[in-house]
């Protein structure tokens, strides 16, 4: 009886340890992100000599002066067709190809998948000169579409991966066999067959890439020059002072540039675990 009594005390005392230290590292996390968002309400006095006390007035006019000082309709804009345009090349051409490799099981298949994750462990740095050239000859410098296209061509490797794992793992190859057997092409099949079974992890493909190419600085940054093709991120470099910051303006800037992402994340972040664990197992 001591002894039992002895474990559970010491059980007790160990969640009791465990959850002290989820608290702590919760309000880690948490502070930042309140101080950031009390900053936005204060005047410059308020935010130097009380920077995590609540605001005596809440000041709606930093908002209402970083929605014009950035220009946030044309930047918000220029942000959903890069992000809508890049995720959507990367989802089309991912699963295809990931298909193909699961499907054709031959020596040139796995030496393709492996050039791809290849992709995976060469920095993006290493490419900047060479593709600063091959976009300027193309054309495409100061376009939307250039970055579109580089977002794609760096958002693939690892969506391969992704999609490539779940094929093998979670969809019947016997259903593709029955279509087949209907006379389906293997396009068809695909699209009719496979692509609505990969629901969960496209979702999680679509949300990982919504979340790089949204939070992506340098791309921009060297490809668009002319500020009516700017994102929101170069909008608050923009308003950074190169000997002073402002902090109560340049919060707002920052909270409006993540609002609109925090919210996709918030709506379907279930998917993300979803789309990850099912593809993790097999049978």
């Amino acid at each position: 009886m001591e002894r039992l009594r002895e474990s559970s005390l010491k059980r007790r005392f160990g969640l009791r340890l465990g959850e002290a230290a989820m608290w702590i590292a919760a309000a880690v996390f948490i502070i930042p992100v309140y101080y950031l968002f009390v900053t936005t309400f204060k005047t410059p006095e308020q935010a130097l000599l009380h920077p995590l006390g609540l605001p005596q007035s809440w000041l709606w006019t930093n908002y209402a002066n970083a929605l014009q000082t950035m220009q946030f309709g044309r930047a918000l804009s220029n942000n959903l067709i890069i992000s809508a345009g890049a995720v959507t090349g990367i989802v089309l051409f991912a699963s295809m190809a990931a298909y193909t490799l699961a499907r054709r099981r031959r020596v040139y298949s796995r030496v393709i998948f492996g050039i791809f994750l290849a992709g995976m462990m060469v920095p993006y740095q290493m490419g900047i000169l060479s593709l600063f050239k091959l976009i300027s000859e193309m054309g495409l410098m100061n376009t939307l579409t250039g970055v579109i296209l580089i977002e794609i061509a760096y958002g693939l490797p690892f969506s391969i991966f992704l999609l490539k794992g779940f094929i093998e793992s979670t969809v019947p190859l016997e259903l593709e066999e029955a279509a087949k057997i209907d006379g389906c092409s293997v396009f068809r099949t695909f699209a009719s067959i496979t692509l609505p079974l990969l629901t969960p992890v496209v979702a999680t493909v679509t949300i990982l890439n919504v979340l790089a190419t949204w939070n992506d600085f340098i791309t921009p940054l060297l490809f668009l020059q002319s500020r009516d093709k700017g994102v929101l991120l170069l909008e608050v470099f923009r308003n950074i002072g190169q000997f002073s910051v402002d902090w109560t303006s340049l919060f707002p800037m920052l909270f409006l540039s993540i609002a609109p992402l925090l919210l996709f994340y918030l709506i379907l972040q279930k998917y993300i675990i979803a789309g990850m664990t099912a593809g993790s197992l097999k049978g």
